[in-house]
């Protein structure tokens, strides 16, 4: 009698860890998936913002960057205004379109030191 109790204490205990085990891993998977799918929406963001263009302006007395709709900031730089040729001024009083980042990122290395 006692061997019947064993067997089906056993058979219980084996149960709640397959039980365990299978919502484990429902749960697991559910994360890695929503994880998947974030990455995959960053990225598709990403490259579609890439190839919009940018507008380097004026903003308190620094060059920023706008994305193309001019209203989207995309980054703020610390490069005071009065520190760059005045031609650049005149071009960027109404904001200077760069296509490329590269481009961008050119232009402002050369007036960042």
């Amino acid at each position: 009698m006692k061997s019947r109790y064993s067997i089906g204490f056993f058979i219980g205990a084996l149960l709640f860890v397959i039980f365990l085990s299978t919502a484990y891993k429902i749960s697991y998977d559910r994360q890695a998936e929503k994880l998947a799918k974030k990455e995959e929406s960053i990225v598709t963001k990403a490259n579609v913002e890439k190839n919009k263009g940018f507008y380097i302006c004026e903003l308190n007395g620094y060059l920023v960057v706008y994305l193309n709709d001019k209203k989207t900031l995309y980054e703020m730089t610390d490069i005071p205004v009065d520190r760059i040729p005045e031609e650049l001024k005149v071009e960027i009083k109404d904001g200077k379109y760069v296509d490329e980042e590269e481009t961008l990122y050119g232009i402002l290395e050369n007036y960042s030191s």
